[in-house]
């Protein structure tokens, strides 16, 4: 059922899908302001590994989101063609020699769907893409995709947000924790615990793994199954790898400067939750993603600790996105999702058309929160 179309938005949250639909909102000519609780990129946006991609398996709906999502960086990137944070150089995957590895069937699966993926041995490897490790690639093989990329979203953040206030959208930082204000079944805006209070149409909810919490207040419920994530960035060092590796124990992805950032799923299960909700990290687990990453790059090089960062990563309960207008509130969206670098921006796109047009896009019908009742 359309809804009414807005003439004022407030987006809360200063990640990649609170900013670029801030952004996408602007361009249609619709009064927006967007607030964010801290520093702009200082939530999930800010330590992602920033995969774009599709690979491996999920629903068709997703997959075809994300290949749109895909598109728009495309677009993205013929605009900016020398754009250090934004790059196309294929992404690399296998995995381990047990009974979990399904590199074959995932092949099987990507070729279906026409994704571009190729099987290569050890030694054809280098001929596909360099820097890699040949030695620590399992026998079964790996998946190459030629297609994938990664973006650096603090850069696209910085780049989106220039725009935005060009364009005369209303910036709000370090504002503290937002609260969207309700009266008879419709959004009437924002009040921060600063003490301050926006008034709009609409409000978006972009506020990654806070979201489910801030929804329960209107007696609606999104699942949750946001793990704690640790991102590791290293000092630059003179690499010859482009692709995004996606190995048994580490992902590793370059960086504009030269560096890289590893994360991996054991590494995330070892971040010690404080019981004042503050994260802990061992100085033995950021050495043990260093030591995993040498092992699969060319030469074994010595990596260096540079920074890291630790905190939620945003996945629903269900593992699909969840994004559009809440039921039976009028004027409240929200977005919620994995994968935030590869449909940051065609999400941004969506939420600010359904805004403007009062209409709902088909693109996500199964995305909805009114899925879960």
């Amino acid at each position: 059922m359309p809804t009414h179309p807005v003439s004022k938005v407030v987006v809360v949250g200063g990640g990649i899908f609170g900013v670029s639909s801030a952004v996408h909102l602007s361009r249609l000519g619709i009064e927006t302001i967007l607030i964010n609780d801290g520093p702009l990129a200082s939530g999930a946006s800010g330590r992602s590994l920033a995969w774009l991609n599709s690979a491996r398996m999920r629903s068709a709906e997703y997959h075809q989101l994300r290949m749109i999502g895909i598109d728009r960086y495309r677009t993205l990137s013929a605009k900016y063609p020398d754009a250090a944070w934004l790059r196309f150089d294929g992404g690399l995957t296998w995995d381990a020699d047990d009974a979990s590895n399904e590199i074959l069937e995932a092949l099987a699966h990507e070729k279906s769907l026409g994704y571009d993926a190729r099987h290569l041995l050890a030694g054809d490897i280098p001929s596909a893409t360099p820097g890699i490790a040949t030695s620590a690639v399992t026998r079964q093989g790996a998946i190459f995709n030629p297609g994938e990329g990664w973006v650096d979203l603090p850069s696209l953040i910085k780049l989106l947000v220039a725009e935005f206030v060009e364009r005369g959208g209303q910036l709000v930082t370090d504002a503290g924790r937002a609260t969207v204000t309700l009266a008879t079944g419709r959004t009437t805006g924002v009040a921060t615990e600063r003490g301050a209070t926006f008034a709009a149409d609409a409000v978006l909810l972009a506020t990654g793994s806070d979201v489910p919490r801030t929804v329960a207040q209107t007696g609606q419920h999104i699942p949750d199954g946001t793990p704690i994530a640790l991102l590791v960035r290293t000092k630059p060092v003179a690499l010859p790898l482009r692709a995004v590796l996606n190995t048994p124990r580490v992902a590793v992805r370059p960086t504009p400067d030269g560096a890289l950032v590893l994360d991996s799923a054991w590494s995330e299960e070892e971040v010690i939750v404080n019981p004042d909700g503050t994260y802990g990290v061992k100085a033995s687990t950021l050495q043990g993603l260093l030591d995993e990453a040498s092992k699969v790059l060319e030469g074994n090089p010595e990596l260096e600790l540079e920074s890291y960062g630790v905190g939620p990563k945003p996945i629903p309960g269900d593992g699909e996105p969840v994004f559009g207008r809440l039921k039976g509130t009028e004027g409240y969206y929200v977005a919620f999702s994995h994968s935030g670098a590869t449909l940051g921006l065609i999400a941004g796109e969506l939420h600010a058309d359904e805004m403007d047009t009062g209409n709902e896009h088909p693109l996500l019908a199964k995305f909805r929160p009114t899925r879960f009742g």
